[in-house]
């Protein structure tokens, strides 16, 4: 195959795949539905005037016959009146038109088997139409069906090949999770260090001194020993400890 040949094949292909490409199916199968309609409208429009062509050489036959008959009975009639001359003249034109009917009956007779071989025809024409009509909207519905499982597997081809969206989303969860478990942290590394810890401490203080207390007035009250007041300077500090 010579260049020219090959590029003319290249861009012969190029060319029906970007008509492919851009081709609306279900606007063509409407509009190939309109053609095929106005398509089968001239049929019939050609049929009709083919049928009018039969009954006009039917009509010039049955006519030429009649009058092939009209001239007969003249000249029978000139033959009865004894003028030969006469009867010669109506059996002249008797002949011409009989003629005239017996090529009108060929053209009429061709005619006409035209006509019934354009009836098959039209009536087959008329059954794809009916046929394309019928099918039209399902094979509208099959495309869109078969558009939308496309547009799916590849979608869910895209989700399986790109790895990196649900890796990213991964990480994130990892770096929500390490950022709660510092917050976690931070949190008790607060309550272990500063005021916390020294109010924990007087809490375990004042805690101790409550144990030791208790303690002590179980020990007085075994021994018999009635415990004694408490200072109230002291307890006026122990206040505003508390306080």
């Amino acid at each position: 195959m010579g260049i020219l040949s090959r590029m003319k094949a290249i861009f012969k292909s190029e060319v029906n795949a970007a008509l492919d490409k851009a081709e609306d199916t279900e606007k063509m199968l409407n509009q190939t539905v309109l053609d095929m309609q106005e398509q089968l409208a001239k049929a019939k429009q050609q049929v009709a005037i083919a049928i009018a062509d039969e009954k006009r050489l039917e009509r010039s036959y049955l006519e030429n016959q009649q009058l092939t008959e009209q001239w007969m009975d003249k000249a029978k009639l000139a033959v009865q009146k004894g003028n030969d001359e006469l009867a010669k003249a109506a059996l002249e034109r008797k002949v011409e038109y009989e003629n005239l009917a017996t090529e009108y009956k060929k053209q009429w007779e061709a005619q006409k088997a035209a006509v019934e071989k354009l009836k098959v025809s039209l009536r087959d024409l008329e059954r794809k139409v009916d046929e394309a009509k019928r099918q039209k909207d399902l094979l509208i519905a099959r495309n869109k069906r078969a558009i939308a499982q496309k547009q799916i597997h590849q979608t869910m081809a895209g989700m399986a090949t790109n790895a990196g969206v649900f890796n990213t989303f991964d990480r994130m969860k990892r770096k929500v999770e390490e950022q709660e478990a510092r917050a976690e942290a931070a949190k008790e590394i607060a309550e272990e260090t500063g005021d916390a810890k020294l109010e924990k401490q007087f809490a375990e203080l004042g805690k101790s001194s409550i144990d030791d207390e208790l303690a002590k007035l179980k020990s007085q009250m075994a021994s018999g020993e009635t415990p004694k007041a408490e200072d109230p300077e002291l307890a006026k500090l122990k206040e505003e400890i508390k306080g």
